[in-house]
């Protein structure tokens, strides 16, 4: 195991344009949210989460008050034998850290079993797609012990956010990070 630092960070992605068509492997579909979703929600991400317990209050702290718009943002991925096995939720926050709105990748998750399938770039897209019909730019919330999920996101056009540039621990972290990555977004990000 890479021993990363426990490092909250932000990554943006400062344009929607030219999104990848990015297909989900052979033998998955995906479905959107429907009533009776937040418990299959919060098993996958019991399943799933390594570092803290998601429950039910999570969900309704993050969508309770937009519950009507989960139909239209909120997706899960099925297995060909029809098993929920992960899911994304394209939100948008009206005005993040002052600097107006933007769209959200936002609680990406896959089931163990399902992980390290090429399930979250598809994932990711999608939700990306979808936030594009109302946005313009889109952010996200990780941590830098994530790592494969930090490949997930810089595959799909996302680079750490220049504000956080100031912070050293976000910067070395980043550079951690890249020692095993090598991703080129991330090189040109730490180098700018």
């Amino acid at each position: 195991m890479i021993d990363l630092p426990d490092v909250d960070v932000h990554m943006i992605r400062p344009t929607l344009d030219g999104l990848l068509a990015w297909p989900l492997p052979t033998g998955y579909t995906v479905r959107p949210y429907r009533a009776g979703d937040i418990e299959t929600w919060v098993a996958l991400h019991r399943d799933a989460e390594p570092y803290f317990e998601v429950s039910r209050e999570h969900f309704m702290t993050t969508f309770g008050a937009h519950l009507a718009a989960l139909p239209d943002r909120m997706f899960f991925v099925h297995s060909a034998d029809g098993e929920d096995v992960g899911t994304v939720t394209a939100w948008w926050q009206d005005d993040w850290q002052g600097r107006g709105a933007w769209g959200q990748i936002h609680w990406v998750v896959v089931a163990r079993a399902h992980q390290r399938r090429g399930l979250a770039k598809p994932m990711t897209m999608l939700a990306l797609r979808r936030l594009a019909r109302d946005h313009s730019r889109a952010m996200l919330s990780t941590n830098l012990r994530r790592l494969w999920a930090l490949k997930s996101y810089l595959d799909c056009g996302f680079t750490p956010d220049p504000v956080e540039r100031t912070q050293p621990a976000v910067v070395e972290g980043w550079r951690a990070v890249q020692q095993t990555l090598q991703h080129p977004l991330l090189a040109q990000w730490l180098n700018d």
